[in-house]
This record gives structure tokens, C-alpha cells and sequence, in this order.
């Protein structure tokens, strides 16, 4: 069976899921079968989606709480994923101009405040 390597980050009290006892940050690197999804990586880490906030896929933001159009995302060998918990900070006016995976930009495009806004209820 062909498999993938994933070089996953989680941060804050998500850092449990990779191993962690201080609850600051943890680094793993799960292989799983070729084809995994963000879904089957949750799975793999038996993290809860509704437990991460942001998310970043190689750098693009891919998630934010009660947004996660990422789950049926297919990874490829080598992806870098990282989950922050829900109380992470990011200053909206930053969101403006981000790097965004295509389903959340079309998630966001669909929205009459284009996710500008300072909380994700």
C-alpha cells in the first residue's frame, strides 16, 4: 500500500495530540495510506475538529473555528499541517490578504463580511 508522511505541528492544549505534556507545542510525523484527508488525519491524532481553531496547510490557512471546509482535503507526501487550539490570537486585521487552501477562500467568498470580522462563532 502507498503511504504519505505528514510533518504535523499542533499548538497550545492541542499539543496533547502529538504527545505533549506541556501543552505548548508537539511535532509529529504520521505516515498514512496515500489519499488521507484532513478528516483521516484528526483521526489518526484522535483530535475532535471542533477542539482546533486555525489551520494551516504549507502555509495556507485552511481553517478557523466553526469554518473547516478542509476536512475532504486530500494530502500529499510531505504536507506540513499545523493545528492551533481555539484560543489562539490573530489580529483580523491580518486575515485580510492571506494565503487561503481554495475551499476556505470560496467558504469566505460566500460570506457577506468575507470573513472579516473579529470572532468565529
Amino acid at each position: 500500500m502507498e503511504t504519505i508522511t505528514l510533518d504535523v505541528w499542533l499548538y497550545g492544549t492541542l499539543a496533547r495530540y502529538g504527545g505533549s505534556e506541556d501543552n505548548i507545542t508537539a511535532q509529529c510525523a504520521p505516515t498514512l495510506p496515500a489519499g488521507s484527508t484532513v478528516r483521516d488525519v484528526l483521526a489518526h491524532l484522535e483530535m475532535p475538529t471542533e477542539e482546533r481553531g486555525m489551520t494551516f496547510i504549507n502555509g495556507n490557512l485552511s481553517a478557523m473555528p466553526g469554518v473547516q471546509p478542509d476536512l475532504d482535503r486530500v494530502m500529499r507526501d510531505g504536507d506540513r499541517v499545523a493545528f492551533f487550539h481555539l484560543k489562539s490570537m490573530w489580529p483580523f486585521q491580518y486575515r485580510h490578504g492571506v494565503a487561503m487552501e481554495p475551499a476556505l477562500a470560496g467558504e469566505m467568498d460566500q460570506r457577506p463580511d468575507k470573513g472579516l470580522h473579529s470572532r468565529f462563532d
